[in-house]
């Protein structure tokens, strides 16, 4: 599958979720350690508003904290839909997969970072469903894209504490069930 069309559907899964948060679920608690609803919504809109001047050439330090705090304001989801309408545009600008980004880990090419957001919603966008009582069924082509990538960097993600240690799971789990353990979630967490 090609990786901008994983990326859209990663993206449209997610937002469609935090259209689906009721108002009394914002505070509601998530496979996150230490993170509501709101703030793993917040964390994923703060990557996709990063995306946009990092792609666009920027370093950390030229954009600086303005992608601190709440950025979900008194409507988080019109926030998240802006903020995800403006990361495809700068994702499917031409050109774009072609450069380099400045990331936090260094010079990093663009369809890399791309993979890395894929993910990033594909996985907070599972958090997000079994936090609000959704379905969790991810994309199956973008989560066998997603886990495809993983394998290969799963170490890197262990050893610089981006992920939690994986999830035993039985021999008969699902695709989807092995990339959310090896992200460090429990399939089976419930609220």
């Amino acid at each position: 599958m090609d990786p901008l069309e994983t990326y859209r559907r990663s993206l449209a899964e997610f937002t469609e979720r935090v259209e689906l948060i009721g108002p009394g679920q914002w505070s509601d608690p998530t496979p996150c350690p230490d993170w509501d609803v709101r703030t793993l919504v917040n964390h994923v809109v703060g990557e996709d508003r990063w995306s946009v001047p990092l792609l666009a050439g920027r370093t950390i330090e030229e954009v600086g904290d303005r992608y601190e705090g709440d950025l979900l304001g008194p409507d988080p989801v019109a926030a998240a839909r802006e903020a995800a309408a403006q990361t495809e545009l700068a994702f499917t600008h031409p050109g774009a997969l072609d450069r380099t980004v400045a990331l936090s880990a260094g010079e990093t090419p663009a369809d890399e970072y791309l993979r890395q957001l894929t993910a990033e919603h594909l996985i907070h966008g599972w958090d997000l469903a079994v936090a609000i009582g959704a379905d969790p069924r991810l994309d199956a082509d973008a989560v066998a894209e997603c886990a495809r990538w993983f394998g290969g960097r799963v170490g890197d993600y262990r050893r610089d504490g981006l992920v939690r240690p994986e999830v035993d799971l039985p021999a008969e789990a699902d695709r989807q069930d092995r990339l959310v353990a090896a992200f460090g979630r429990d399939p089976d967490w419930a609220p």
